[in-house]
């Protein structure tokens, strides 16, 4: 099975209000433009979610000649790592801003966690398949608004939602001993024995 490209997912959302598929991206057919430019949004805010595939962690960023640090131009969000030279460093528009000191001028090398939109033919299948069929479901519920065929493309998007989520925990490899808070937890006991 090949994974979904942007036409066929085009054609997914086509088919939920009766349209006939568009044989390529430029068709001229308006229902098919507002489709994909559907797909697109969709795209972006499953993405800015944060998904192990499109998140990068302690991401070295240089300043440029002024001192401030640009983000890349694919950043959906961005934050300083714990690691950040205890900066208080926040996103704003392109560029980090020092709360702390009150300025752009950063001047030095930062480690950014960031959250980055990809292509929709760089994300995993099921990221594919879930943003499809929710993009499905949205275009519908605008352009038709059935209330029967909403509830059907609701459950294909649960369902949907549901597997993107175990790919999530497949591939992010989550380990209780990484989260600090789990960890205090866990080791309350240990903690009070030794006091």
């Amino acid at each position: 099975m090949t994974p979904t490209t942007k036409l066929e997912a085009i054609n997914i959302m086509l088919s939920t209000i009766g349209e006939t598929p568009v044989n390529s991206l430029n068709s001229g057919l308006v229902d098919a433009e507002m489709a994909e430019t559907m797909l697109a949004n969709i795209s972006k805010s499953v993405q800015g979610e944060g998904w192990h595939f499109n998140r990068e962690e302690a991401f070295p960023v240089s300043p440029n000649v002024s001192g401030e640090v640009i983000i890349p131009s694919n950043t959906l969000r961005a934050d300083a790592s714990l690691a950040a030279n205890s900066k208080d460093l926040i996103q704003r528009g392109t560029r980090m801003y020092d709360k702390k000191n009150h300025t752009y001028n950063i001047g030095e090398t930062v480690k950014l966690d960031l959250i980055i939109e990809l292509d929709f033919t760089e994300l995993p299948e099921v990221a594919r398949r879930y943003i499809a069929i929710k993009a499905a479901r949205v275009f519908q519920d605008r352009v038709v608004g059935s209330d029967s065929l909403h509830g059907f493309t609701i459950q294909d998007e649960a369902a949907a939602y549901f597997q993107l989520k175990e790919f999530e925990l497949d591939t992010e490899d989550f380990n209780i001993m990484d989260n600090y808070d789990v960890y205090r937890v866990l080791d309350r006991t240990g903690y009070a024995r030794s006091t």
